[in-house]
């Protein structure tokens, strides 16, 4: 089956109608990622109305911003309260792009520690947003021994890229792997049992310049690593089937 492993059903539109689609298309499991609190009560709803969909939950390093400590606490005690119900814990991360003081990059950091330590303590893989902090991220990962860890949408370096390898993460790779050159080139450099595919929904559509992108175009991502991997496409859909179960056994 195609698997989705990160997108954000609840800006999809006519879910019903996406979920249908992808069913036709192929593609088994869709995880969707919360991001605050209203996102993670929609995530798990999400989850329980559609059996091929797993809800991930996870404070957005920008929406981290926008809460109280409290608040975070808050979010921190729902997410261990649902550990059974969910597959990983996600979208967290660092995002400096439009960061302006030491303060909100320290924020930002203290939250995703604090998230990535719940994972280890629940033993659920961390699906991990690194815009412009590529190698901040790597770092707290790192320090913290967390093992379960995919990349979601990668944008570092082909050296930080290796140190993903070499920690034996996974890196997930978007739809818009049709016209990136530096998602191509990460498919060509990795092994193909450290990736894992996404779309990212409803951003990053695989025909550049349109939007409103949906899970069942997931099957994109799987199509171009089989061809950049000279391998077919049933091959390529096996491969990564297997190292989803391998990450989230």
């Amino acid at each position: 089956m195609f698997i989705d492993v990160h997108c954000h059903l609840d800006l999809c539109g006519d879910i019903n109608s996406i979920i249908k689609k992808c069913e036709e298309n192929g593609v088994g499991r869709i995880l969707t990622h919360g991001v605050d609190k209203r996102t993670n009560k929609m995530a798990l709803e999400l989850q329980k109305r559609h059996e091929i969909v797993g809800a991930c939950l996870g404070i957005y390093p920008e929406d981290a911003l926008r809460m109280k400590d409290s608040e975070i606490e808050g979010e921190l005690d729902f997410i261990r309260k649902n550990e059974e119900k969910i597959l990983a814990i996600g979208e967290i991360g660092l995002d400096f792009k439009d960061i302006l003081g030491e303060k909100d990059k320290e924020k930002q950091l203290r939250t995703f520690v604090e998230l990535v330590k719940l994972a280890l303590e629940i033993n659920k893989p961390v699906i991990v947003h690194s815009r412009k902090a590529e190698k901040e991220c790597i770092e707290v990962l790192e320090r913290l021994n967390a093992r379960k860890v995919i990349m979601h949408c990668f944008s570092g370096n082909m050296a930080l890229v290796e140190r993903i390898k070499d920690n034996g993460w996974y890196l997930s790779i978007p739809g818009n792997v049709t016209f990136s050159e530096h998602f191509q080139s990460v498919v060509k450099n990795i092994k193909i049992e450290n990736l894992l595919c996404e779309t990212d929904s409803p951003f990053l559509h695989p025909i550049k310049g349109k939007r409103d992108n949906d899970p069942s175009n997931v099957i994109e991502s799987y199509k171009k690593i089989a061809e950049i991997k000279e391998i077919s496409l049933q091959k390529c859909e096996n491969q990564i089937e297997k190292n989803y179960r391998k990450i989230f056994n």
